[in-house]
């Protein structure tokens, strides 16, 4: 009989169960997922304010070589060569049919590449990584940093009382910074849809420092909760769930982060799906979702047409707390895709009118300088 894996905690694991947190088992780790303010309080206080997240289950990852971004290209369909140092790119590890293995973030840095991945896939991404690295580069996890996120519109005000260079770094940059006379990595960026930072911090500063942030007037702790219905309202795409071994970039909508170059150049793992898929479009696309009504559609909530047909399936779903309504998205084929269209969701076996919806559902506020 195997033994079940111990959960793992992260370094500021005392600290959530301090600040009142309920902690949950997520990604083999134990995670506060909401804390005694509740989830909608804390969804709304980020898009209003500061909320401060403990994402140190995800995998920092250093990639280190003689030309690391050609090497890490054979892997993923990110165009990382084109990357001036302090810039980063959203990407994701692909199988030969196209599919999506994980989606992460990769910087180039001066002289090598700071990859951050989700943790439910950490160790499959970097035995993968090692893999397909070998004798090109070196992959090595910081495991004695600590990774945190300052999300909300206030962020930028927070943070710039300890170093005032991250009032100018754009979206999606990065840059090595002393906070509080700590070195930090920072990054600009978040999973929010909301103006924001990432800070790598070296793990025996992490709980004074993080207590530091929380005591600013702008700044609350924010759980999984929030995290997740904040991401949804961005339309963003949650591994496992919106995403899997079985999407395309093309029908998961994300054909964006592969570059002109990387498209017609191909070279990563199932990238002739990915181009024939461009060619002829696939078969389901995601889409936005607004049910009618005030029940949320949940997760594997079956979508179908009109006529009763099952055509696809909700692959994230909830209660929007800017909205004041249900959101949803899921995969549909081509022909039900087109924003306006009414489509059914069966929900204990009744069908509920549903409308697909663009995304966003609430409007990104990246900060693009």
């Amino acid at each position: 009989m195997s033994e079940v894996p111990a959960t793992k905690k992260t370094i500021l694991h005392d600290l959530h169960v301090e600040l009142g947190a309920k902690m949950v088992p997520f990604a083999g780790y134990d995670m506060p997922v909401q804390y005694p303010a509740g989830i909608l309080k804390e969804h709304l206080h980020t898009r209003s304010s500061a909320g401060l997240f403990d994402v140190s289950h995800m995998g920092q990852l250093v990639i280190s070589g003689d030309d690391p971004a050609t090497a890490i290209e054979k892997l993923i369909p990110g165009d990382i060569q084109a990357l001036a140092p302090g810039e980063m790119r959203y990407s994701f590890l692909t199988n030969k049919d196209g599919g999506i293995l994980d989606d992460l973030i990769v910087t180039r840095r001066e002289k090598d590449l700071f990859v951050v991945v989700n943790a439910a896939c950490k160790e499959h991404d970097i035995a993968l990584l090692e893999k397909g690295l070998t004798g090109k580069a070196e992959v090595r996890e910081l495991k004695d940093r600590t990774l945190v996120a300052l999300q909300g519109p206030k962020a930028v005000t927070v943070l710039s009382r300890y170093a005032d260079e991250v009032k100018e770094m754009p979206f999606m940059t990065f840059r090595e910074i002393s906070l509080d006379g700590i070195p930090c990595f920072v990054t600009r960026s978040g999973y929010t849809g909301e103006d924001g930072y990432e800070i790598s911090i070296p793990n025996e500063h992490a709980v004074s420092f993080c207590r530091k942030l929380l005591a600013e007037d702008e700044v609350a702790p924010i759980g999984l909760g929030a995290r997740d219905s904040l991401r949804l309202e961005a339309g963003l795409c949650l591994y496992g769930h919106d995403l899997n071994e079985q999407t395309t970039p093309n029908s998961a909508g994300l054909l964006w982060a592969i570059s002109k170059r990387r498209r017609e150049e191909g070279g990563f793992p199932g990238s002739d799906v990915v181009q024939a898929q461009i060619a002829s479009k696939p078969a389901m696309k995601r889409v936005g979702i607004l049910p009618e009504g005030r029940a949320p559609a949940r997760e594997h909530t079956e979508i179908a047409d009109e006529a009763g047909n099952v055509i696809g399936e909700v692959t994230s779903g909830g209660y929007s707390p800017c909205l004041e309504a249900p959101i949803a998205m899921g995969y549909v084929p081509l022909a039900f895709s087109a924003v306006g269209t009414k489509i059914n969701l069966l929900v204990r076996g009744k069908a509920r009118v549903a409308t697909v919806a663009k995304m966003p559902f609430v409007e990104q506020r990246y900060y693009r300088g």
